[in-house]
């Protein structure tokens, strides 16, 4: 009998938490759409657009010890952090970036935004511009990487080429000897990043590269 009653409650159970799950994800993926598109309709005093879209590929290849590679779709936002209202939920805000870096331009980040409540963002990017006198430069990027299981870490790097320390389990079947070697251009038209792993024994045994372009304007998206 006991069993019995057991069972029942967990049939009620599963199927109210179902219902109210059900009920939650829509309006939580409305809540952030409404969020974002507050955003996008946003502009700047000069009339800049304050996001951009870019839709491109993500490639993997890991060369040792056994050669495997694929490839997916993604779509990327790349948002000016200072022409939003506020910096989107979990990322840096425009002036911790530009703390973190020490410098004093623009920020722009390029992240997964978020779809129907749900959000994978393996890699976002920070990029930190130096104004002096009349002109502007990229001098430092931030990465923020997270692992399949929700881990995160974030550091800086040059973003025409750098080595840093790999600090962070991405793979289980990675270990987590080496360094990871990054490099990204300017974001314009085109956007290009890549990331390889250097290790004792294997040396340059994965690569990851995004290859995107700009779709339009974030007011006509």
């Amino acid at each position: 009998m006991m069993q019995l009653l057991n069972f029942l409650c967990s049939i009620v159970y599963t199927s109210i938490t179902t219902l109210v799950l059900s009920l939650i994800i829509p309006f939580d993926a409305l809540l952030r759409r409404l969020v974002f598109s507050r955003a996008v309709s946003y502009t700047s005093n000069d009339g800049s657009e304050p996001i951009s879209l870019y839709e491109g590929i993500v490639y993997h290849q890991r060369r040792h010890p056994i050669h495997h590679s694929f490839k997916y779709q993604v779509r990327y936002a790349l948002i000016d952090l200072d022409h939003v209202p506020h910096a989107p939920p979990n990322h840096l805000s425009p002036d911790e970036a530009r703390q973190i870096t020490d410098t004093n331009g623009p920020i722009l980040l390029l992240t997964i935004p978020p779809s129907v409540g749900y959000q994978q963002n393996p890699l976002s990017v920070y990029y930190c511009y130096d104004v002096e006198d009349s002109s502007t430069r990229l001098k430092k990027c931030i990465a923020e990487v997270t692992n399949p299981w929700a881990e995160k870490v974030s550091f800086t790097f040059n973003p025409h080429s750098d080595l840093v320390g790999k600090a962070l389990h991405v793979s289980p079947f990675m270990d987590m000897l080496g360094n990871w070697s990054i490099k990204t251009g300017e974001p314009g038209q085109n956007l290009n990043i890549s990331v390889s792993v250097h290790h004792p024994k294997l040396g340059n045994y994965f690569t990851a590269t995004l290859r995107a372009k700009k779709l339009c304007s974030s007011s006509t998206s």
